[in-house]
């Protein structure tokens, strides 16, 4: 068994705070943008995923070349602190929108800066960093951050009324001045890895490099494991907009922050330790209980609507998801030919954020097209999440499970001598 390899304390500084500063901004973006134009603009189901796919659409682009940028240049840390700087910058801006489609618009201006710091940048970094020896650790660091953002940004957000827009005000203020004080932190604190160097070959080729049809053949298993992601990723995106609403409107639910809260910090330990199964297990041994854990929190939130079945499917649902997106980030990493970790932040983002990003909302919408409609004080009408975001979710897990068992199932895993 190899040794593991130290990192040091400076590194795992800079990776919690700028992953977890990160996550928090996306979480607001992701969770919370829905529930900013459903409260302030009554949006629809279609506004939802509209949002959401022209958010993606920015992601996946903006990743794919200043990922291949920051490889070109042969430099993580400038990109990462720079892009976390004006990445709150354009946060403090939705203090001051009136509309959806310019809340939209605007989405997609932070997205760009969010994705070049965090996507391409960021996640770059990590993969320079780690090797097969720690990968599963620091991914289930990693995987947490998300888990530990949602209670923050919970337990920040429930001494705001989120009816009122001045309440919005403070929290993109406060959302936005953070985020640009750890870009400014990340000057001091951040260490490019030693071997990064630039690539020597032109822009253009840098850019277009993990889409050559030879590189994907040269790579099978880690574009196989991308395709496995982006159904992963669908069925999560298909209840993940409407999430906040269906607990609180659809469930009466007032207070599912003190009902969350508590699912979020158990899934967040079962994260932390379940990256270890990877690197001890492998991929197959350690995904498929993901799925089992997600397929029971969708049966649970489906069938029941009382305090403790939701609060147990609730758990079940956020640790498969965490303990997913582990599982798949430490496969990718181990997987992305050494030296080009910028340039496959392109394809990662694919199938993390893009495919999902337009099929999961766009499911989610058609489900509740017809969804049952609710007249607010003010003579307006809003739509209700209704179970059918669980059924519809489960059915694109089970999707999941038979494309992994036909794709994954015989091919080599990080060590050439272990099985999936």
């Amino acid at each position: 068994m190899k040794t593991q390899t130290k990192l040091g304390t400076r590194f795992w500084t800079a990776m919690i705070i700028f992953g977890l500063m990160g996550q928090v901004a996306w979480v607001v973006e992701n969770m919370y943008f829905n529930v900013f134009i459903y409260k302030m603009f009554h949006a629809t189901p279609a506004d939802i995923s509209a949002m959401v796919m022209a958010s993606a659409v920015t992601a996946a682009l903006t990743t794919i070349v200043m990922g291949a940028v920051s490889d070109k240049v042969g430099k993580r840390k400038a990109f990462m602190s720079a892009g976390y700087i004006i990445w709150g910058l354009s946060i403090i801006t939705f203090a001051y929108i009136k509309s959806i489609m310019l809340t939209i618009v605007m989405d997609c201006v932070m997205t760009y800066f969010g994705s070049t710091a965090n996507d391409a940048a960021y996640n770059a970094w990590l993969t320079d960093r780690g090797d097969s020896t720690n990968r599963g650790k620091i991914e289930g660091v990693n995987s947490m951050m998300p888990l530990i953002a949602i209670l923050v940004v919970f337990g920040g957000f429930m001494s705001f009324n989120l009816d009122t827009h001045e309440a919005w005000v403070t929290i993109y203020y406060i959302i936005g001045i953070a985020t640009t004080l750890i870009g400014v932190s990340g000057w001091f604190l951040i260490e490019d890895a030693p071997g990064l160097k630039p690539v020597g070959e032109s822009l253009g080729e840098t850019l277009t490099y993990s889409f050559r049809p030879s590189v994907a053949r040269e790579n099978k298993t880690l574009y196989l494991a991308l395709l496995n992601f982006a159904v992963f990723g669908t069925s999560i995106q298909v209840f993940m907009p409407y999430l906040l609403i269906y607990y609180e409107k659809t469930l009466g639910m007032d207070d599912y922050v003190l009902i969350f809260a508590p699912a979020i910090l158990l899934a967040a330990a079962i994260t932390v330790f379940y990256g270890r199964l990877y690197d001890s297990q492998g991929f197959m041994k350690s995904i498929l209980p993901v799925c089992a854990m997600l397929a029971g929190g969708y049966a649970l939130l489906y069938f029941t609507r009382t305090t403790l079945p939701v609060f147990i499917g609730s758990l079940l649902m956020m640790a498969g998801y965490l303990t997913g997106m582990s599982i798949f980030g430490a496969m990718i990493r181990d997987n992305i030919p050494e030296g080009r970790s910028g340039q496959f932040q392109g394809v990662r983002i694919i199938g993390q954020v893009f495919i999902p990003g337009l099929i999961g909302p766009a499911i989610g919408a058609w489900v509740l097209k017809d969804a049952e409609m609710i007249t607010n004080s003010d003579g307006t009408e809003s739509f209700l999440p209704d179970a059918g975001i669980w059924a519809a979710a489960a059915a694109v897990l089970a999707v999941l499970v038979i494309t992994l068992l036909l794709t994954m199932r015989n091919r080599a895993t990080k060590a050439p001598q272990q099985e999936f």
